[in-house]
């Protein structure tokens, strides 16, 4: 990279939700993500807005990143162009923004997919870097926002299928997780609902996270109970039951099994 090492060490970042509001970086960014189609041969267009909360005008820098996910989940962001990238496709109507104070900026950015484009998916981010700031240590710092673009190209799709069921710690919580395994060219997000029946004869209706699957990868999901309004965070009593259809775009993914400790 070509700024500072300490931006990728210091700086906020708010990749996954596109917002910001934060001492040195108040600033949104909406909508905090694209997912999106076009056809070989067209150019996709859209909008993304700069909203600013701070008292003073703020000078933005615009560019592109390809971005890879973590073991974590969480979005690290490369400006060197990765060998499949699709970033050259990628136009951008300026790459500064002077946003007004407490004011709002829309720029427009586009996608021109070549007509030999292969079927499958152009995933990238559009990062939005406040300038650099001197903390009191005399560090130069600077927050930044990616919005991650997910356009699928022709006949890509998710291809998801549920290998596993089972019982994990998240931050804390005993909680069902799925194994999802992607098969397609195409990134996919399990949605819908799952009936669980816990070990001390209760119902529950379940949701899933909404991480990403990526193609080719196989990604552990957790199932959120749905909580009573008065009783807080739901406490499941396992093992659970589940059954149910959770479904990305056209495709139902059918769930069934027992998650055991």
């Amino acid at each position: 990279m070509k700024r500072v090492d300490l931006l990728a060490a210091v700086a906020l970042l708010a990749s996954m939700t596109g917002n910001a509001w934060a001492q040195g970086f108040d600033a949104l960014v909406l909508p905090p993500r694209f997912e999106d189609s076009a056809r070989q041969g067209n150019v996709y267009r859209n909008v993304i807005e700069i909203q600013s909360a701070s008292p003073s005008p703020t000078r933005f820098n615009i560019r592109t990143a390809d971005w890879v996910l973590d073991a974590n989940g969480d979005a690290v962001f490369d400006y060197k162009l990765a060998p499949d990238s699709c970033r050259p496709w990628v136009g951008l109507e300026a790459t500064e923004a002077l946003v007004e104070a407490n004011g709002r900026k829309r720029l427009r950015f586009e996608v021109a997919v070549p007509a030999d484009a292969p079927s499958g998916q152009c995933r990238f981010a559009i990062m939005v870097e406040g300038q650099p700031q001197t903390t009191e240590a005399g560090m130069s710092v600077a927050g930044r926002i990616g919005i991650i673009v997910y356009l699928t190209i022709g006949d890509g799709a998710a291809r998801l299928a549920i290998t596993d069921i089972r019982v994990e710690s998240i931050e804390g919580r005993e909680l069902p997780v799925v194994s999802v395994r992607n098969d397609g060219n195409a990134h996919g997000r399990l949605q819908g609902f799952v009936a669980g029946l816990d070990a001390e004869g209760r119902r529950w209706t379940l949701i899933p996270v909404s991480h990403p699957v990526l193609p080719g990868v196989t990604r552990q999901i957790p199932l959120e109970p749905i909580p009573d309004e008065d009783s807080g965070p739901a406490a499941l009593a396992f093992p659970i039951q589940l059954r149910g259809q959770l479904d990305w775009g056209g495709q139902r993914i059918p769930v069934e099994g027992t998650a055991n400790r």
